[in-house]
C-alpha cells in the first residue's frame, strides 16, 4: 500500500492541506525517507544544504513534507519552518551512538518550541540494517521519549534505503492528525 492509498483511506477532509516537518541531524536519512515517501529514485542522494519539499495531491488532499538540512550550521534556521506544522518527523541514525546525546538535545529543544506545542511527534529509528544499531525500544529509552507527556508520539524502526518501516510511520502520522482534529486532548503512547 503506497502513501497515496494511505492518505485516501485516512483523509478526513479532502480540502485539508497538511504540513509535515522532517528534521534530524545530518546523515540521519531524512532525504532518503522523503524520496521513499514520494516513490522517487534514491540512488543519488546528496546532503541537503537547505531544504527539500515534496507535495502529494490525491483527490483534493495535499500533504506537504518539508525536509530541512541537519548540519550544525543549518539547525538554527529550523525555527523558520515551524509555523503550521501538523506532524513533526524526527529521524535518528540508530547506528550513530557517538551523536546520540547531540540528537537527543536537538529533539528536546524542538519539543520546547512554542510553535510546535501539541504537534504529534514521529521518530524514525533509521538504519536498522546496520550492525550494532539500537532497536527502536533502546533508542526510545536512550532519548528519554517516555518522558514526553505533552503530545502524542511514536517511534518507528525503519531502514529507509529499503523502504522498510517508512509506510508504517506515515500511517501513524496520518492517524494522529485525524485524532488531533477530532479530540481536544492528546493520547500518549
Amino acid at each position: 500500500m503506497g502513501l497515496l492509498s494511505i492518505l485516501r483511506k485516512l483523509r478526513q477532509s479532502p480540502e485539508k492541506e497538511l504540513r509535515l516537518l522532517l528534521l534530524g541531524l545530518d546523515n540521519a536519512g531524512k532525504t532518503t525517507i522523503l524520496k521513499i515517501m514520494a516513490s522517487e529514485d534514491i540512488t543519488h542522494i546528496t546532503p541537503t544544504a537547505g531544504f527539500n519539499i515534496k507535495s502529494v495531491v490525491s483527490e483534493g488532499f495535499k500533504l506537504n513534507v518539508w525536509d530541512i538540512g541537519g548540519q550544525r550550521k543549518i539547525r538554527p534556521y529550523w525555527k523558520n519552518y515551524f509555523e503550521n506544522t501538523d506532524v513533526l518527523i524526527y529521524v535518528v541514525d540508530s547506528s550513530d551512538k557517538k551523536r546520540l546525546e547531540e540528537t537527543g538535545i536537538e529533539l528536546f529543544e524542538l519539543l520546547s518550541e512554542d510553535k510546535l506545542v501539541n504537534v504529534p511527534l514521529l521518530v524514525y529509528a533509521n538504519k536498522q540494517d546496520l550492525p550494532n544499531s539500537l532497536t527502536s525500544a533502546e533508542l526510545a529509552e536512550a532519548l528519554g521519549l517516555h518522558s514526553i507527556k505533552d503530545r502524542v508520539w511514536q517511534i518507528q524502526a525503519c531502514t529507509a534505503i529499503a523502504g522498510e518501516g517508512v509506510r508504517q510511520g506515515m500511517e501513524w502520522a496520518c492517524k494522529s492528525i485525524r485524532r488531533n482534529n477530532c479530540q481536544s486532548f492528546p493520547h500518549y503512547y
